[in-house]
């Protein structure tokens, strides 16, 4: 444990140099990422849940734990209390406003859209039926609030240049591939977004990835690199901030990229029996500090290198450091809770943990807590 804890202060100090940008808590206190990270989890059953399942009409059934069978609610009534400040209580309509004429866009993996779906969960229940939709077309899904002319998208590229993952729905290969400097296929769906939520983490830690110098059409003629998990991370950060620099309209775009979201599937790691995971827990982890081993702060100081880079440059792009206070949620997975697409087997039937998601969030859930605390980065 001593090692998880360095390497979290060691993260937690680089957020702190590169992420400046403060806003203000609900009681008026200075809120940037220092002091909304640091905080504990506070049982409120008189406030939280911020909607119900049963409000939210376009809740996917990978999130939807309540729906397929979880008894244990309380995962929903914890509340993040900063030490410092308090965070802004979530208005859908001001919100609303605030995105009127507006495209709010969450580029990444299915963790993103773990969070444009509670995005919508928040806001949705304010609008009457007739004046809203979700398209789903490609690699986007769409909602529309037609009365706001406002959309809140989601867009699939979980390793944000192009790469053969790119399909939103056939994307699992044993061997991915990524090309160098080749993200305009994907950028130029989001030029004109006002808002840009990024994240990408997970896609990177697998045993096989490399990088190719080359068109997917002449894949046979180019040059395909593996330079470690960071290294190839970094070569996509790269092409996003060059992107970044010389296509986003500076004065327009709000720019944010999520901090690493963990993973809970190692129970050894807080205490509890060596095969378990995620699967049967009811309740957050308490011990302060608390960072799992899978939660990789090398992979996180990368993104923070590119966007200190970029504001020396004049883009201001803020780090969500959702990290810290997602590591405690240890309960508040899908587990077995969700529509499992893949046929079980005996052996995975009598055995829940082996096919428990403890990666996704259950909504409501964790990720309304970071779009509370993107709320009061948009609405200070």
């Amino acid at each position: 444990m001593k090692h998880n804890e360095t390497a979290m202060k060691s993260y937690n100090e680089t957020v702190k140099v590169y992420n400046k940008t403060t806003t203000k808590g609900y009681n008026g206190t200075a809120m940037n990422n220092e002091t909304s990270m640091k905080g504990k989890w506070v049982y409120d059953n008189s406030t939280n849940p911020l909607y119900s399942w049963k409000q939210c009409s376009f809740l996917i059934d990978e999130f939807a734990c309540e729906k397929f069978g979880r008894k244990d609610l309380s995962y929903q009534n914890w509340r993040w209390q900063p030490n410092q400040c308090d965070l802004p209580r979530f208005n859908a309509r001001a919100l609303l406003e605030r995105l009127r004429g507006k495209r709010m866009v969450f580029v990444g993996d299915s963790l993103n859209r773990n969070q444009w779906v509670s995005m919508v969960c928040l806001v949705e229940s304010v609008i009457p039926s007739a004046f809203k939709s979700v398209n789903i077309t490609g690699s986007f899904r769409i909602f529309n609030a037609i009365e706001y002319n406002a959309t809140i998208e989601f867009y699939w590229a979980p390793l944000m240049v192009e790469s053969n993952s790119d399909n939103p729905v056939y994307h699992r290969v044993p061997h991915r591939i990524v090309r160098a400097g080749a993200i305009e296929k994907h950028a130029i769906h989001w030029t004109d977004a006002d808002i840009l939520v990024f994240d990408s983490y997970l896609w990177w830690k697998v045993p096989k990835l490399e990088v190719l110098w080359e068109s997917f059409e002449k894949s046979t003629e180019g040059i395909y690199k593996d330079l470690g998990m960071v290294g190839n991370f970094e070569v996509a950060l790269k092409a996003w901030s060059d992107w970044l620099e010389n296509r986003i309209n500076r004065t327009r775009t709000q720019l944010f990229f999520n901090s690493m979201s963990p993973t809970h599937d190692r129970a050894a790691e807080w205490g509890m029996r060596k095969e378990g995971n995620c699967y049967s827990e009811t309740e957050p982890i308490l011990q302060e500090h608390y960072w799992g081993k899978r939660t990789n702060p090398d992979i996180m100081k990368a993104v923070e290198s590119a966007v200190n880079k970029l504001k020396v440059k004049g883009v201001d792009v803020k780090i969500m450091n959702i990290t810290q206070l997602s590591e405690y949620r240890k309960e508040a997975h899908p587990s077995m809770y969700k529509r499992i697409w893949d046929t079980l087997t005996p052996e995975q039937i009598s055995n829940p943990a082996s096919y428990s998601d403890c990666m996704h969030w259950c909504l409501p859930g964790v990720p309304d807590t970071w779009n509370e605390l993107l709320y009061a980065y948009l609405l200070p």
